[in-house]
């Protein structure tokens, strides 16, 4: 009897793994939401941009960064006949970087919201990336020190796609938005699958 028990839950736990693991999958095949060209920009100034930059250009997508990109970057494209389809957002504060660059976080983020609202005008699809895990959402030196999830809040609701290395999701902060709000969410493990998380999401 004993036996025959294990056997029972055993079934049921690898029904229950597969049936999670089937919806976890689909829930990340979004499909293609966006076209090139894309522009990268950061809001906090980590460096996880230059981690996206590093898979774009191997994806052999066209794109340009900017991570102080602002919304007459995007107005001066469209006035040269070659505006942008995409733009990427590469959120995450870097204490450090903003000082290196003279800025403040409220500077980030009204510099911020006036680019989303821009590209919102020009109908561009917005993809809101978290790439340096939950390392960087913890780095917050001082107490208190909230920058990180400032730049998350003021880019991942407005997205129309979130792409996120998932050791950055272990409070599911990015589940629960996606989940709310409708937003899909791509989800990656390894930094080497961040090409195919974005590769899923663009087109050239």
């Amino acid at each position: 009897m004993m036996r025959r028990s294990r056997w029972m839950l055993g079934l049921v736990a690898l029904a229950v793994t597969l049936v999670l693991g089937a919806e976890s999958a689909q829930a990340q095949d979004v499909g293609v939401v966006g076209e090139t060209p894309v522009l990268l920009a950061s809001c906090g100034q980590s460096p996880g941009p230059s981690y996206v930059k590093l898979f774009l250009g191997r994806l052999g997508l066209d794109y340009e960064l900017l991570e102080t990109a602002t919304a007459q970057d995007l107005l001066d494209a469209k006035a040269a006949g070659t505006p942008f389809r995409s733009l990427i957002i590469v959120t995450g504060a870097s204490l450090k970087g903003m000082g290196a660059a003279g800025v403040s976080m409220r500077e980030e983020l009204i510099r911020t919201e006036s680019l989303i609202a821009e590209a919102r005008r020009q109908g561009i699809t917005i993809i809101g990336a978290h790439v340096e895990g939950m390392s960087r959402r913890a780095q917050g030196a001082a107490e208190g020190d909230n920058s990180d999830e400032q730049s998350i809040d003021a880019v991942m609701p407005a997205s129309d796609v979130m792409v996120v290395r998932q050791d950055g999701n272990e409070d599911r902060r990015f589940t629960v938005l996606s989940e709310a709000e409708g937003i899909p969410l791509v989800l990656f493990e390894k930094n080497m699958e961040m090409g195919d998380a974005f590769g899923k999401v663009l087109k050239k």
